[in-house]
């Protein structure tokens, strides 16, 4: 969007999460509503330090390279090395008792501002700018960044989708459902493939493709070991993978993100590279993104 009703924030590839602080503790909880604080206690034992009693935030906790961009695959394997957890915080719902989701975002960001304040540690503001979202895109983009997510800055606090809030990738990503896996060949450990696939508006399980690219040794062993243990006789998808004759099914329950140049025009992703888990998310909520925009 490029009026000024808009404003415009970075896009941080990590997971949606929102952070309970009341009576001295806090409680990091998923999309789906799993409790995290155990799974990222350092931004539990951050929240704890903030000058308020009781909020209620909402962010991404991403982890940060040196280079200041952040990768979901180094937050897969732990923010360790040269990585480190953020919690980069968008939005406040509620404060020391005032419910703030009617409140326009712009004020929403205002109040969350004084409480974050400016220090870059481990519980850190999302800035944006007002305004001009294409040249904001452009430089986003150039800076090797996931995108940016345009707010109406006079839009109200709203849970799920809705139309508030625009997202637009620099690079192509999507969230898939696993429905089937294939042997490893030749030297390759764990697995050869995992088959994915997206929701129709029907709620239907549809092919787009397989990655066999993107997992280490480790890894591999590791998506094996979980694939094991959802095996089925049931095809989950509504047509038979091309080439479908030594699949091991599996029972469509693990999501997984990818990155691919395209979509083909039968929906097949095109060059897709294995990404991580998404833990935070249902398979029975994975349909297709709209399409994302090339790189500028």
């Amino acid at each position: 969007p490029a009026g000024d009703e808009w404003l415009h924030e970075t896009k941080y590839d990590g997971y949606r999460i929102l952070c309970r602080l009341q009576r001295g503790r806090a409680v990091l909880s998923s999309r789906n509503g799993k409790d995290w604080t155990d799974r990222f206690r350092i931004v539990a034992d951050a929240a704890v330090a903030l000058p308020a009693r009781a909020v209620l935030l909402d962010g991404e906790v991403a982890a940060v390279g040196r280079d200041g961009v952040t990768s979901f695959g180094a937050l897969q394997r732990g923010a360790d090395g040269d990585a480190r957890l953020v919690y980069f915080v968008f939005d406040l719902l509620h404060a020391d008792g005032m419910d703030l989701t009617g409140v326009a975002l712009e004020a929403r960001k205002d109040a969350l501002r004084t409480i974050i304040g400016d220090a870059q540690g481990t519980l850190r503001y999302s800035d944006h700018v007002i305004g001009g979202g294409e040249a904001c895109f452009r430089r986003a983009c150039r800076a090797h960044l996931e995108g940016i997510i345009s707010k109406r800055r006079d839009a109200p606090y709203v849970g799920g989708r809705g139309r508030t809030w625009l997202k637009t990738k620099c690079v192509q990503g999507q969230e898939l459902v696993v429905g089937g896996f294939t042997d490893p060949e030749g030297t390759r450990v764990g697995l050869g493939a995992l088959l994915l696939g997206v929701h129709d508006v029907d709620g239907r399980l549809r092919y787009a493709g397989k990655v066999g690219t993107g997992f280490g040794h480790a890894e591999a062993v590791a998506l094996r070991a979980r694939m094991d243990a959802l095996t089925t006789n049931v095809n989950p998808f509504v047509e038979r993978p091309p080439g479908a004759t030594r699949v091991h099914w599996v029972r469509p329950v693990t999501v997984v993100e990818v990155g691919f140049t395209e979509w083909t025009t039968d929906g097949r992703l095109r060059h897709p590279t294995f990404r991580g888990l998404r833990e935070d998310k249902a398979a029975s909520t994975i349909t297709r993104d709209a399409p994302s925009r090339r790189t500028p």
